[in-house]
């Protein structure tokens, strides 16, 4: 039987405008970072997909080498749009991003022009779409001129082969650069994605307030500290956690005590507040007005519907966010 989307999907979710625009983006994102690529099941990823759309997520955030293996993301996310979601394209908000290592030798892996061009062209191919609706540098290559990589973004723009552009993980005097020099082109950064957590808060100093103040929208990746910030971890390493796996980005020796004993402190102040830690991780990120949405990874339908509940309730009280900032100065 035929994939139909949930009439009401659009009313399960909240919408936030990212920057200066009139681009609604979801306040929860789904991305393909992990559990998407060719080592994963291709029928849970699907029914991951598929269960997003009909919450109202219409936002899927990709990049050329996510995997793994790299580009196999990509490849797997455009096999579902062919099979599920002809007809729904102008629905669904697609981004990707290019500058990390992706194929062999001195042009498959930095932020150059020659780079970007190839990988968009690519990544097109892998999907099976026309054009991104976000395209994104992926990181400051530390050698690349800003001035060569933005011209790039702007020119694929211009082709036609993204909507908006945007930048990830640059350092601040990189990203103000970047930001002028695309106003100054009339295509301005739509959006900064880097990543924040309680447990990775570096943005806080200039990050946000840069991104802020040139119109910026702001999405944070590992907002779950790539699941440290989830009751996962509380009793040890599970079997078949990211921690536990040989192609995870989270490594054993980073489960470390100290941050184990804050998220159980912080377990309990969710549990006081009626949310999971993961909730409680997603709406502290989210209740900065600066922050337009969150993207979360997750490996079954039922772990990303747990999220969702996040939304419910995403209010502090001031005696609740004293309390967070107690237990992460520990």
């Amino acid at each position: 039987m035929a994939y139909q989307p949930s009439t009401d999907r659009y009313d399960r979710m909240q919408y936030k405008y990212c920057g200066n625009s009139g681009l609604l983006l979801p306040r929860i994102s789904l991305g393909l970072w992990h559990n998407f690529g060719s080592v994963d099941d291709f029928g849970v990823a699907t029914d991951m997909v598929k269960y997003a759309f009909d919450q109202g997520i219409t936002h899927f955030d990709l990049a050329n080498n996510y995997g793994p293996a790299p580009g196999s993301a990509e490849i797997n996310f455009g096999k579902i749009l062919k099979e599920n979601f002809q007809g729904y394209r102008d629905e669904l908000l697609i981004s990707s991003k290019a500058g990390h290592e992706m194929w062999s030798g001195p042009y498959g892996g930095n932020s150059s022009r020659k780079n970007l061009m190839a990988s968009i062209d690519q990544s097109l191919h892998r999907t099976g779409l026309d054009y991104f609706d976000i395209f994104y540098s992926h990181r400051y290559d530390g050698v690349t001129p800003v001035e060569e990589t933005m011209q790039a973004l702007i020119d694929i723009v211009r082709q036609g082969k993204a909507l908006y552009i945007g930048i990830s993980k640059y350092p601040s005097p990189k990203a103000e650069v970047a930001y002028e020099m695309l106003h100054d082109a009339g295509v301005p950064c739509l959006i900064s994605q880097y990543r924040y957590s309680m447990f990775d808060r570096a943005v806080e100093a200039e990050i946000l307030p840069l991104a802020a103040r040139y119109g910026s929208g702001f999405i944070a990746f590992s907002p779950l500290a790539q699941g440290l910030l989830t009751d996962r971890y509380l009793h040890g390493i599970p079997e078949h956690s990211r921690a536990a796996r040989a192609t995870g980005f989270l490594k054993i020796d980073q489960v470390t005590e100290e941050k184990v004993e804050k998220a159980r402190l912080l377990n309990e102040l969710a549990a006081r507040r009626g949310q999971t830690l993961a909730e409680m991780a997603l709406a502290w990120v989210l209740k900065d007005e600066r922050i337009t949405s969150v993207i979360v990874g997750a490996s079954s339908q039922k772990q990303l519907a747990n999220n969702l509940r996040a939304l419910d309730n995403l209010a502090f009280a001031n005696e609740e966010l004293v309390e967070i900032e107690r237990i992460l100065r520990l």
